[in-house]
């Protein structure tokens, strides 16, 4: 029987950033582990493509392969431990061991996005224990939690910076008034960012990680796909001040919404108020807020990258399922096999803050509020700027539904006085709560 001997033995899968941090705190605080866990944690076999690569700490060679099947089948392994990042050949060996009833620990956010309704399908049959707390966040202990501590709760609404170099760049432009390249090179600079930066910028990771968070809070289970996506390649450092004078920050935000038998889901740039909680969380570091209908409003925060904050959220697993070797997992996470119903964007209703470079003469206000006042869109402020014969004209909506200020904007563009909308962000309100507690 696995976990019968005198150390659990784990079989990591990949060595690099993550795998190589996940090493050295196994013999760094082996006491800790040890007591933890019920028993010694001992690596028994590392996967990694090249032995002599150059890693972030020391790593015995020696119990190093580079064929997958050499770790698979060994039959002592009682964890696999899986940071290899990417969706092959991650997925196959993960599903290789779930189906063989063993247990897989993951820091793969896009396994677990794409691919979480075949892996939970499957651990439902074999009993495999399967856990991801480095998935989203990091280090910070985010998905126990929400899934375990908040289960008894309706989760209402989750609103997170959950990708540390977006949150990096724009803390860099909004502090400095850096322009958005010189923001990214420092990013790279520091190991923040990668040298191709799309995963981040574009959004694609916090949609991932999104994906992840309305699976288990809304116990419903959607992919990336389906989720608004949008970057912050749009977002100038003017809109940054702009922000600032208004009462405001920009982030790249990660929002789900519960609408009854619907999801809104989206990542975009948003504005909100500089005295929400997440307005103050700079640098590359992570932070998700969520509504709960009993609990009310919670906020988890921490480093959301790097190497032992990460590993640091792996090991937490491996120590869960090593004090639970021969138990059911507490969850089969049947509901990751109901379909989520995600609503479309032009149906979400939000404010917006837009910039209108226009011709500086009398009558351009009303034609402005004419082509807004038939898409049923009202004004919340209006800012106009001078700059020459061309005049700025700054303003934040009321709340809208999203098809009626598309439909606005393209109406404004036609307009002879407009000569250009620069900047379009959509607004987040300050306090979420919605609890009905007395």
């Amino acid at each position: 029987m696995r976990g019968s001997q005198d150390c659990i033995n784990i079989g990591l899968l990949g060595c690099g950033t993550i795998g190589s941090g996940v090493y050295h705190l196994i013999q760094k605080n082996y006491s800790e582990l040890t007591e933890a866990a019920g028993k010694p944690l001992k690596v028994k076999r590392i996967l990694v493509k090249d032995p002599y690569e150059p890693r972030p700490f020391e790593v015995d060679r020696e119990i190093m392969v580079t064929d997958p099947g050499q770790v698979i089948s060994d039959e002592s392994i009682d964890i696999f431990v899986e940071v290899m990042g990417g969706i092959q050949p991650a997925l196959s060996l993960a599903l290789d061991i779930i189906s063989s009833g063993r247990h897989l620990v993951t820091a793969n956010k896009e396994i677990i996005a794409n691919h979480g309704r075949e892996l939970m399908a499957k651990a439902a049959q074999t009993g495999s224990h399967v856990r991801f707390e480095a998935a989203v966040g990091g280090g910070i202990p985010l998905i126990r939690p929400l899934e375990e501590s908040l289960g008894g709760d309706n989760i209402l609404k989750v609103m997170g910076i959950v990708n540390g170099t977006t949150n990096y760049i724009l803390s860099k432009m909004s502090s400095e008034g850096s322009a958005y390249d010189q923001a990214l090179a420092e990013a790279q600079r520091l190991g923040f960012a990668e040298s191709d930066p799309t995963a981040d910028v574009e959004g694609f990771d916090a949609a991932s990680k999104l994906a992840i968070l309305c699976s288990i809070l809304f116990k419903r289970g959607g992919t990336p796909r389906e989720i608004y996506r949008e970057g912050i390649l749009s977002v100038r450092p003017e809109d940054l001040e702009n922000a600032r004078e208004l009462g405001f920050v920009v982030k790249l935000l990660a929002i789900a919404v519960r609408e009854n038998d619907l999801i809104s889901a989206r990542v975009h740039p948003t504005m909100i108020p500089d005295s929400h909680p997440l307005a103050s969380v700079n640098g590359n570091f992570n932070a998700i807020f969520v509504v709960g209908e009993s609990v009310g409003e919670l906020m988890f925060y921490g480093q959301g990258a790097g190497s032992l904050p990460t590993a640091t959220a792996v090991l937490g697993d491996v120590v869960n399922v090593a004090r639970n070797l021969g138990r059911p997992p507490i969850s089969t996470r049947t509901y990751w096999l109901r379909d989520a119903s995600i609503k479309p964007i032009g149906d979400t209703v939000t404010r917006f803050y837009m910039v209108l470079r226009v011709i500086d003469k009398p009558g351009v206000l009303a034609r402005i509020a004419g082509v807004f006042g038939d898409n049923n869109v009202s004004l919340e402020s209006v800012v106009q700027k001078g700059i020459g014969d061309s005049a700025q004209i700054i303003l934040i909506t009321h709340e809208v539904i999203e098809s009626n200020f598309m439909k606005a904007k393209n109406g404004l563009e036609k307009l002879d006085v407009v000569l250009e909308i620069p900047s379009v962000i959509r607004v987040e309100s300050g306090s979420e709560s919605k609890s009905q507690n007395a």
